[in-house]
């Protein structure tokens, strides 16, 4: 059974908490003693409904607010496939949270008001998606409820934001809308009474039909994350490098060259778990064994000779900022790609995005939850490959070199 990975987005109020709650709810997901505490807690409101929304709220400071704040990773199944949900805040505070959620996700649910329609925040959570590369949004509008299931409302809805997307250029999305109410569960699971007007499928059964499979990537990539050398009796000679095949495959006899030092050698071996294999695919962990001595460390990465693929010690990225202290010019971090860490040093920062626009504009500091076009310049070089070509490579992180916290995320362009 096959996972899918599923980003939440939506502005404040417009019910994301509730359906994911209703979600867990319909499928049997809540634990009982769960669902006594939101039983006893909607009665204790005075209310005449659940409220689902206490199943995800989990910091105090959330249920007192009625917001999401922290992101968190809720799991769910059917007897198709198992999700799991990153459940992102959707307040503009907390952009680089919701970057952070949605960052290893293979699809998106954006939440919107019927009330309110497409607003700020909707742009901005569509920009987010596209920025981390995700095809397959499900743009739920919700609280019809409260608008009478009215057709012509939806409609409204759906061509302004039809209208967004071709103001992105955007031609290879799947994208589906669906009227629902969260609070009252209609086209949750099955299809609703109140909208005969509908002809797509409930929410539940559309994402059980998004195609999960990752795509299969040309360039074959692997990281070498341990070096094995026993020096025991047995294996007094064995050395192996292990770590993970970032995209492609590896197989015994490819001919290999490691980065950054540029040396050649030939696959003899592989192991996976103890025992021999033919070949680690994109994603697999592995031990490769090669046939000749070469100095390879931790961080290094070995590519088959037909993989082409640029390096660079000075990069172009789009990067959202995570630290309360301004990013400019100057600034000394951390980059880390996968497991291979350098120093480096922002050159310039040259405009920013205006998450109400969505237009750029110069600047030349980025602050909290600003994302921008940035400039670094490197110690050594990287593997440099768009985020939109290879995103196994083409992210980094930025670590703040004197408390080593994670100070932005960056997209190779």
């Amino acid at each position: 059974m096959d996972i899918l990975k599923i980003a939440t987005a939506g502005s404040v109020d417009d019910g994301k908490s509730t359906l994911i709650g209703r979600i867990l709810y319909e499928t049997n997901s809540l634990k009982e003693d769960q669902l006594e505490h939101i039983e006893a807690k909607s009665k204790s409101k005075g209310y005449d409904y659940l409220d689902f929304s206490l199943a995800t709220d989990g910091l105090l400071t959330e249920r007192e607010q009625g917001i999401t704040i922290d992101v968190s990773n809720i799991y769910f199944s059917t007897e198709v496939r198992r999700f799991i949900i990153a459940d992102s805040p959707g307040h503009e505070e907390y952009t680089r949270n919701m970057v952070t959620g949605a960052s290893t996700s293979q699809a998106a649910i954006i939440l919107l008001d019927a009330r309110k329609g497409v607003i700020k925040q909707t742009k901005r959570h569509f920009f987010i998606t596209q920025l981390l590369g995700i095809k397959h949004i499900v743009v739920a509008i919700n609280k019809m409820d409260l608008v009478g299931f009215d057709k012509a409302t939806y409609d409204t809805i759906v061509s302004d934001f039809q209208q967004l997307i071709t103001s992105f250029g955007k031609t290879d999305l799947n994208i589906q809308f669906i009227p629902v109410s969260a609070l009252q569960g209609d086209n949750i699971v099955t299809l609703s009474k109140q909208t005969p007007w509908y002809e797509g499928q409930a929410l539940l059964r559309l994402l059980e039909t998004i195609d999960a499979q990752e795509k299969a990537l040309a360039q074959d990539i692997f990281q070498v994350q341990y070096v094995i050398r026993p020096r025991t009796t047995e294996l007094h000679d064995y050395r192996g490098f292990a770590g993970k095949v970032r995209s492609g495959d590896i197989q015994v006899g490819d001919a290999v060259k490691v980065f950054p030092s540029g040396r050649t050698s030939k696959v003899k071996s592989i192991e996976k778990y103890g025992e021999p294999v033919s070949a680690l695919s994109q994603n697999e962990n592995g031990t490769i064994l090669l046939e000749d001595e070469i100095d390879i460390s931790r961080g290094d990465t070995l590519l088959t000779q037909q993989t082409q693929i640029a390096d660079s010690k000075i990069i172009k990225a789009n990067v959202c900022w995570m630290q309360p202290d301004s990013l400019t010019a100057g600034r000394k971090v951390f980059l880390q790609q996968g497991i291979h860490r350098v120093i480096a040093k922002v050159k310039s920062v040259s405009n920013k995005l205006n998450l109400e626009t969505l237009e750029t504009t110069e600047a030349s500091a980025l602050n909290l939850n600003d994302i921008g076009q940035v400039e670094i310049q490197l110690a050594n070089p990287i593997l440099v490959e768009t985020y939109e070509n290879n995103p196994k490579i083409g992210a980094f992180i930025l670590i703040d070199e004197l408390t080593n916290n994670t100070a932005g995320v960056g997209f190779l362009n």
